[in-house]
């Protein structure tokens, strides 16, 4: 399975590879690790600037789990459906960047 096996507008589901799948898993995981830390900091009433630097590592955390995420859209689904004479995929894309970037 490749990238090229992946989304469709129409159906809704991108087929992944497991390494693909697994290394976004692991990155989720650490991120949700990050978000229980920051929880505890609260409930230990930690000083407020060392939470905002926690917040801030998640932030970008998330960020670039974004970017590796629109990268294989991009490499796979965009670039399939565009091959495929279906440009509303750039629309879709468009909407999805203007909410990443508010």
């Amino acid at each position: 399975m490749n990238h090229t096996d992946c989304c469709s507008a129409k159906h809704r589901s991108t087929l992944r590879t497991e390494e693909d799948k697994r290394n976004l898993i692991n990155r989720l995981n650490r991120i949700e690790g990050q978000i229980r830390g920051i929880r505890g900091m609260l409930e230990r009433n930690a000083y407020c600037n060392d939470i905002l630097t926690q917040s801030a590592a998640v932030n970008a955390a998330i960020n670039a789990f974004n970017r590796i995420l629109i990268a294989q859209h991009l490499r796979g689904c965009v670039i399939r459906e565009l091959r495929e004479g279906d440009d509303t995929v750039i629309d879709e894309l468009t909407d999805t960047l203007q909410k990443l970037m508010k």
